[in-house]
Parts: C-alpha cells; structure tokens; sequence
C-alpha cells in the first residue's frame, strides 16, 4: 500500500464516506482550499493508479469508489505512525495523549475492561 498524501487522504475521507462519487461530488465534499476542478481529477487518478479506488465509466465521465477498506488503511497509518512517533511502543502513544490530556481515566479503565474481557471469557 503506497503512501498517500495530505490531499490525497482528504479525497480518499470524501470517497469512503460517499461509497462511491463522481469528481464533482467530491469536490462539492470539499470545504476548504478547494483545487481546480482538474486537478481534483487528478489526484482521483492518482488514486487509482495506486490502487486506491476504481471507477465505472458512463459515457466519458466516471464514478470513482474505494476498493481499499479505511478499516486497512486505518491499520497501516497507526502501524506506521506508532512505529516512526512512538518507538513501536503503544505504551508510549497512550501516555503521550494522556499527558496531553486527550484520553480520560474512565476512557483508559473502558480500555483496559476492553483488553480483558477476552481473557475472563477464558
């Protein structure tokens, strides 16, 4: 799975949520800093090449979709992200939003009752 950029992530957020559009339909999803109708296009096909999304023609304009789940997507980035900001350690990633005061005690005992549940099944 190649690296997508900040733009390209934003259209693939729009193409996730829609399931499926048409160029002018994401670029009416777009709020700020909107690109050239062309250039949206663009990056649409970027996208594809990448394997990213796919599209069914009607005519000469296509409805493009996502064939790669955010689900996937979400695994990767967070793999990569806790890997290259947080030494691999998800210890690590939890401190740092709890000292930055981004998760909640009661949040943190919900996912440690999460992380045991399975081992009570047992």
């Amino acid at each position: 799975m190649q690296k997508l950029t900040n733009k390209e992530e934003e259209i693939m957020q729009i193409l996730w949520k829609l399931k499926k559009a048409f160029v002018k339909e994401v670029m009416a999803e777009i709020t700020e800093d909107q690109p050239h109708y062309n250039t949206l296009s663009t990056i649409v096909r970027n996208l594809e090449e990448k394997g990213y999304v796919a599209h069914n023609a009607y005519g000469n304009t296509h409805q493009y979709y996502p064939i790669v789940p955010i689900e996937d997507y979400r695994k990767r980035f967070m793999s990569t992200a806790i890997d290259t900001y947080f030494n691999s350690s998800y210890k690590n990633m939890v401190s740092f939003f709890a000292k930055e005061e981004k998760i909640s005690a009661a949040e943190l005992r919900e996912i440690l009752a999460m992380i045991e549940a399975p081992k009570q099944e047992n």
